[in-house]
């Protein structure tokens, strides 16, 4: 694809807050870097995936509200995170992270535990202890 080429779709998902690296050829041949917005193709998909995201999302809240899940949930599934990335963050087993999942083990963590989670999550520990899907960050 040439430079001038490149397609810039502002119908982007970040609304252009967020541009993508591309390469395409210039005038002389040779590859240079473009900046891009996105194109449809690949808006669309990434509107998709963001959509599935928030869906998982509702769902573990409302198994936070009946008792069934724990905010670790929530927040590893929020952060795009997987329990081997979050146990490795947390200096922990994966086993205990999963642990944590559930409202029982997450009952039994300690002030310590909840401030780690806290900062790995880049949030309060209020949002961990008093949880509030509507909150923002």
């Amino acid at each position: 694809m040439k430079k001038d080429e490149v397609p810039q779709d502002d119908a982007n998902v970040l609304e252009g807050k967020l541009k993508t690296l591309k390469y395409a050829t210039n005038e002389d041949g040779s590859y240079v870097q473009v900046q891009t917005v996105g194109w449809e193709p690949e808006n669309l998909a990434l509107s998709q995936a963001w959509e599935d995201i928030h869906e998982r999302l509702e769902i573990i809240a409302q198994d936070i509200a009946a008792g069934k899940s724990s905010p670790i949930l929530y927040f590893m599934e929020k952060c795009l995170m997987e329990p081997p990335m979050l146990a490795k963050h947390m200096g922990i087993g994966t086993w205990r992270v999963k642990r944590h999942f559930k409202a029982k083990g997450f009952a039994k963590l300690s002030q310590k535990r909840l401030e780690k989670y806290a900062y790995v999550f880049e949030v309060p520990v209020e949002h961990l202890t008093q949880f509030d899907p509507t909150r923002t960050s």
